[in-house]
Order: C-alpha cells, then structure tokens, then sequence
C-alpha cells in the first residue's frame, strides 16, 4: 500500500507544503527561468524541454588562481588539470592520518550515544549536523572556491553520507537522482577513510563518460503523468545504463584508494561501487554532495524540488 502511495505526487506536493524554509531557494530561480510553478510542485526534466541548455564550462586559469588549487601538490595539481578532460580528480594524502582518525572516533561516539542512525541501505545521513569537523572540512572556503570554479557555478553543501561498508551501488550517474537546470550544477566529493580496495567495496568510475548525454526519465520511458510519477523501478534504470555502457564499449576504472584521499567527480560521470567480497573489513568513507546555487535543484526520478537542510 505504501509503496503504492509513494507513486502519486499529491503526497510529496503536500510533504513539500510543510517545508518552505527548506525549498525557498528555488523560488526566485523559477522566476529566473520562467518557470510557473510553486515551491511545493512536482518537478522533473521535461519542465525545462522548452528552455535553452547552458553550457558549462571551466576556466582552467581561474581554477590555477584558486588558494586551494596552488596549496596542492605537483602531482595533485596535474590530477586537477585533467578534470574537464576525464570528468574526475584524485587528490593523494588529503586529509592527514590523524584527521581521519578523529573523524572516524566521532562517528564511532555518535552512533554509540544515538545521535546519529543508519537509514537508506547502510548510510549515515547528514552527520554535518552532529560534527564541528565534517561541517570545517565540507565548507571550508577555499574548497568551495575551488568547486565553484569546476562546476562553473556557486557551490554550496548539500549533504553529507557516511558510510561504514561499500555502497556496492551499480553503476549510475547522480544525475538522475539529484539534478540541476541548468545541467551539471552538481559534484561530488569522496573521501577514503580508511585503505580500500576491491575486496572491500571500492568505487568505480568511467573515465571521460560525463561527456555523454544526461540520461533521465524520458531515456528509459519512466517520465509518469500528471498525478503519478514514473512506474518503472531504479532497476530499470541501472540495467538501461549497463546496456548502454556495453554498447558504447565504456570502461571503468576502480579507485584504490588510501586513507585520506580524496575524489572528486562531475555531476554526469558513470560511477558506482564494487561487491564488498571481504566481510571482515570495513570501508569506511565519506561523501559531500554540492549543487550549484544559481541552478534549480531537484531529484529527477520522484520528480520533487531537492531540500536543503544544510
């Protein structure tokens, strides 16, 4: 019966009524774009068919200005050139041994007093809210320039995820779950607290596959009506993908990573998680999501305005 319920908008429309302080962004970026709709409706990609696409683009003399970008290392700023061309950055050593360590202990204090709870298949949700040192890390000014810069926009924390084992996600694009108009305001950060390797969950990424098509509700025939949302399961979306990456003969590359690094990844690029094979380790790792502040940002697949609680 629930899951049922959650195929009809009304009750999204109704749960968005109640959450204006957490939608308000939007408001003057539908009057921006044109856009008649209220805060609280229903919203998806074919609400933007009629409008033009902008192109985002990245400055790389701007990126070289940045603070963040000449406190890196040679080799971490040569990973960073290469993020228009391959849709991703590997910044080696990030966060020190001993940041990880004390992020790891307050995860570890939160979870044992109840202050934080796993939701939504093993992950920590907004755990910015409880910890002075995961808010310092993900907003800290110079990096927020610095993704500004990439997305060719305004970065802003969305949230933040922790997780303690692999996501073993199949491969996706966030795209469909957390979008923009304009396209690509959106990136997101991944950061390896503790060593990981493919037998304990590591990402996976397509090198270069953000240069394809957003796939969204209308690529897989999931677009719904006016009342309902589309019908089809994520499932359906994940095996139009792998028939899609089969077809173009994509590749992925696996990340292992160490303790401390840190991934940076376009709005658009293939990515998921590899089978967590070995159960008696851990795959400690953290997630920042950013969205552009000058875009309107909405989840694709429920068709709903995306909120900021952050």
């Amino acid at each position: 019966m629930l899951k049922k319920i959650r195929n009809y908008k009304l009750p999204y429309v109704i749960y968005n009524f109640f959450n204006k302080k957490k939608l308000k962004h939007n408001i003057p970026l539908y009057r921006k774009f044109g856009i008649n709709k209220s805060y609280f409706s229903s919203i998806s990609s074919k609400d933007f068919a009629h409008l033009p696409e902008k192109e985002r683009q990245l400055n790389a003399q701007k990126l070289f200005n940045t603070e963040f970008y000449k406190n890196l290392s040679q080799e971490n700023q040569i990973s960073a050139q290469g993020f228009d061309e391959n849709g991703y950055l590997i910044l080696k050593n990030y966060l020190s041994s001993e940041t990880v360590d004390n992020i790891n202990s307050e995860i570890d204090r939160l979870l044992k007093d109840g202050t934080i709870q796993f939701r939504y298949a093993g992950k920590l949700m907004f755990v910015i809210h409880h910890s002075e040192i995961l808010k310092k890390i993900g907003t800290d000014p110079k990096l927020l320039e610095f993704l500004s810069v990439l997305m060719d926009g305004d970065a802003k924390l969305f949230q933040s995820i922790n997780f303690i084992n692999g996501s073993q996600q199949k491969t996706h694009s966030d795209s469909i779950h957390m979008t923009t108009y304009p396209l690509g305001g959106l990136l997101g950060v991944w950061i390896a607290l503790e060593d990981v390797d493919e037998n304990n969950g590591a990402l996976h990424y397509i090198p270069k596959s953000h240069k394809l098509p957003y796939f969204l509700n209308s690529d897989y025939d999931n677009e719904g009506s006016f009342l309902k949302i589309g019908k089809k399961s994520y499932k359906a979306y994940e095996e139009f993908l792998e028939g899609k990456v089969k077809e173009l003969g994509l590749k992925k590359e696996v990340f292992r990573a160490k303790k401390g690094d840190l991934l940076i990844w376009h709005a658009n690029i293939l990515h998921g998680g590899e089978p967590h094979i070995d159960k008696s380790r851990t795959r400690k790792s953290l997630v920042y999501h950013y969205f552009d502040e000058q875009s309107i940002c909405y989840h694709e697949v429920t068709q709903r305005p995306a909120l900021f609680e952050v």
